[in-house]
């Protein structure tokens, strides 16, 4: 798809709309062309083309004038102003650059060839993980502005709104441990840094040499938090992946080294986010096997270095 007035959605895309926002996701959809058509005027974009792997948001790259740009569109319009607030905030400190938002509307930095740390896995995966820990270090240097930003408490709600299921006895075990070892490392949280809230492989681009974060969802909470999302990803590879467990392992290890982290602590974040996504994933009836199986290992670690 290029310029305006050709823009052509996935049906794969479409039906996650659909299935998320219903009524008001088709209708979204049905205005896209004529909303895309709009931005592409009033901001002077061009050869726009829709990436790949799309998720909730409709991103495309193209030209502002000459300059290379990463065009994203969204119908959670809160999650976008959120995402902005966070750039601000990194700026300078390990993300991509925003050029411009609006009401649904993101202008990025496009990143120049855009390569990901999912290409590292699994032949260079301490490499992949010693980049990470250095965009973290500059990450979690960034001011905590005044705006408003969740806390990891709040997002752990889902632990509390959970309901208890006798036929699932497995994640019942799971839910009520990662409840008591939550409040506990919210109890003992060390002092608290404003956080990327989701940086994985898929989140880490290459840059004109550099490596910047994208996507930040920009949550308040200890750095030991910000660790447990790259140590699960790429998921879906992961978890099938024959060394599974000693990679874990490893990482552990490794970034409880180079950020001067507790292992244990890494650990039990690892494991009460893992039943976190469990039950998100049970509600959205997506496949739970992959933090079922990280929640179970987690549990049998003993943490000794591998």
């Amino acid at each position: 798809m290029k310029d305006s007035g050709q823009l052509t959605i996935p049906l794969s895309f479409q039906k996650t709309i659909i299935n998320l926002y219903g009524e008001k996701g088709q209708l979204w959809l049905e205005n896209l062309p004529s909303l895309f058509t709009h931005l592409s005027q009033s901001h002077n974009l061009r050869n726009l083309t829709l990436v790949d792997n799309l998720s909730y948001n409709l991103v495309l790259t193209g030209l502002q004038d000459k300059t290379p740009i990463a065009l994203k569109i969204g119908l959670d319009k809160s999650a976008l102003q959120q995402e902005a607030t966070a750039l601000k905030a990194f700026a300078g400190n390990g993300a991509i650059a925003l050029r411009a938002h609006e009401n649904g509307l993101l202008i990025l930095e496009q990143a120049i060839p855009g390569t990901s740390l999912k290409s590292f896995f699994p032949q260079r995966d301490q490499d992949a993980l010693k980049i990470a820990c250095i965009i973290m270090q500059k990450l979690h240097q960034a001011k905590i502005p005044d705006e408003k930003f969740p806390h990891i408490k709040d997002w752990l709600h889902g632990l509390k709104e959970y309901t208890l299921d006798s036929n699932n006895r497995d994640l019942s075990f799971h839910h009520h441990r990662a409840s008591v070892l939550a409040n506990r490392l919210l109890s003992t949280m060390a002092q608290p840094v404003l956080l990327h809230g989701d940086l994985h492989h898929g989140n880490i681009l290459h840059h004109q040499g550099n490596w910047l974060a994208i996507d930040p969802k920009g949550v308040v909470g200890e750095p030991a938090y910000e660790v447990a999302a790259f140590i699960r990803n790429p998921i879906l590879q992961l978890y099938i992946h024959p060394d599974f467990e000693k990679l874990i392992k490893v990482r552990i290890f490794l970034f409880s080294h180079l950020l001067q982290l507790t292992a244990q602590r890494i650990q039990e974040w690892c494991y009460v986010q893992s039943v976190l996504g469990w039950i998100g994933a049970l509600n959205d009836r997506e496949n739970t096997t992959p933090y079922q199986q990280f929640a179970n290992l987690c549990v049998q670690f003993e943490m000794t270095s591998p």
